[in-house]
């Protein structure tokens, strides 16, 4: 067979292991001849197309990003979108397709392949938001690098009696915030899935400060909305997917804590920073064992299908269980966090 990869959505740590990982079993092992789209969708729609093999992956395992591109494009956005698709997959001789992404990418993949198209899915995201997989990867890489943060953070907020806001990545789910808060001890977490009350994060800062604490770190989820208002936003562009540009609300609770508490309070947004770099070994290992199923998902003929993590086994769902709705905090981790506020 002569099958397709790409990438799509935001980058993430550990997409490249996964394309080395489906090069070398497809190719090696299998037989069949690989091919990358660049640019996620666009470069599918536009023809933009590599051939991988084992030199082409040689050495790609632990670098960040993505060597195929990446992009937000949705093909059902634009007119002619879906015929571009199926001209290129035509003229490349294409048998199936891997597509490598999250929600919105797997969301169009599932409608290929309720369109015909034989497409297997591959769950990425560093939010950890895909439902029907325990982890996706990418995100133990993000929540190891906000840590990282907070751990060095603790010590400059300590020598100068300072509350340090951490803003990190989480459009709709918490999970990273909720990770790195606990695992970086932080004072207080706030998350998208439970809207905040200001005064009760000052009222959480002031009790530490009556006790001889005035050293505090804060971590916020940028699409935290605080209980009386609405999410700050850098500006109201949107993408393919309809999603606005997030950032500022880590500025905006810095200023508010400020105001209402006098407390010395200094803003660290980690943003893209969580994207980047070399993934950690869990995620190296999880994204070349769902590389290797995808893989083996396509050479049985399978489509409209994703890999999946479930009970520490690499399975097999229905896209349409990955895409139908978010993987959200569990209310009951985020009240164990709850326990070392303030």
């Amino acid at each position: 067979m002569r099958i397709g990869i790409l990438t799509g959505g935001g980058d993430c740590p550990g997409l490249n292991a996964v394309i080395r990982a489906i090069v070398r079993k497809g190719v090696s092992v299998q037989g069949h001849s690989i091919v990358g789209f660049r640019h996620g969708w666009r470069g599918l729609m536009d023809g933009e197309v590599t051939d991988l093999g084992r030199e082409e992956v040689r050495g790609i395992l632990p670098r960040g990003g993505t060597i195929l591109g990446s992009s937000r494009t949705n093909p059902y956005k634009s007119d002619d979108g879906i015929a571009r698709v199926r001209t290129t997959l035509a003229e490349e001789n294409i048998d199936a397709l891997i597509a490598i992404g999250g929600e919105d990418t797997l969301g169009v993949a599932h409608r290929l392949a309720e369109d015909g198209i034989r497409v297997v899915g591959v769950p990425k995201t560093i939010d950890n938001d895909l439902s029907a997989t325990e982890l996706t990867f990418g995100f133990d890489t993000a929540v190891q690098t906000a840590v990282d943060a907070i751990d060095r953070l603790h010590t400059t907020a300590e020598s100068h009696d300072r509350v340090m806001v951490v803003e990190v990545m989480g459009r709709h789910a918490g999970w990273i915030a909720l990770h790195s808060g606990i695992a970086g001890g932080a004072n207080v977490i706030l998350i998208p899935e439970r809207p905040f009350d200001v005064a009760a994060v000052c009222e959480y800062l002031l009790h530490r400060s009556r006790r001889g604490e005035n050293a505090s770190i804060v971590v916020v989820a940028e699409g935290a909305v605080p209980a009386e208002g609405t999410m700050t936003l850098q500006s109201g562009a949107v993408d393919d997917f309809g999603h606005v540009q997030l950032g500022g609300v880590g500025n905006q609770l810095t200023e508010e804590i400020k105001s209402r508490t006098g407390f010395d309070t200094r803003a660290t947004i980690l943003g893209h920073v969580l994207r980047g770099g070399t993934p950690t070994a869990f995620d190296r290992v999880l994204a070349t064992r769902f590389g290797i199923a995808a893989i083996e998902a396509v050479h049985d003929g399978a489509t409209d299908e994703m890999v999946a993590l479930q009970s520490g086994q690499i399975v097999r769902v229905p896209l349409a269980d990955a895409v139908g709705t978010l993987k959200t905090v569990d209310p009951a981790l985020y009240e164990l966090a709850e326990t070392f506020f303030g």
